[in-house]
């Protein structure tokens, strides 16, 4: 269940928490309330507020793609023939496993997504056969990354 959290201010304990957690989020929530000086409890209680009203979507393990054989990452602006066919368009991009971000967005596009795929016979496979036969699409253009120098959250403090 996501709120809205327009009306809830972080302190300076959530901040501190969420900072800590967003550098590395396997970090015990014991450990954490020793470097802070308050009890695991209130770390719990704080933790499960902030998921409760939406700040925290979760926490995941990062891989390094590369390393476990996906070389190319490549972002597609996608022309939608009509901005109706968007959530239609978005159901069946969701399907495809090698979309890792997908955005809604002004400009040129109607979609600018992120995709990773092993090579570049990968990426052919996944333009030509499962984006372009997505319906409603009109047309791509893809720019392949050469290298991602920067990856990191907001930051709070």
């Amino acid at each position: 269940m996501e709120n809205n959290y327009s009306n809830y201010d972080l302190d300076n304990l959530d901040i501190q928490i969420l900072s800590i957690l967003m550098n590395d989020a396997s970090i015990p929530y014991t450990e954490i309330a020793k470097k802070l000086i308050v009890s695991g409890g209130t770390i719990h209680v704080r933790m499960k507020k902030m998921e409760e009203l939406g700040i925290i979507k979760g926490s995941n393990l990062i891989i390094n793609p590369q390393k476990v054989g996906f070389d190319i990452t490549a972002f597609l602006g996608i022309y939608l023939e009509k901005g109706s066919q968007y959530s239609d368009a978005v159901a069946q991009l969701k399907e495809i496993k090698e979309v890792v971000e997908l955005h809604y967005c002004t400009g040129q596009y109607s979609i600018f997504a992120k995709i990773i795929c092993r090579d570049t016979v990968h990426l052919r496979k996944v333009l030509n056969e499962d984006i372009q036969s997505v319906q409603g699409i009109q047309r791509t253009e893809t720019i392949i990354s050469l290298e991602e120098s920067i990856k990191r959250q907001i930051s709070l403090v």
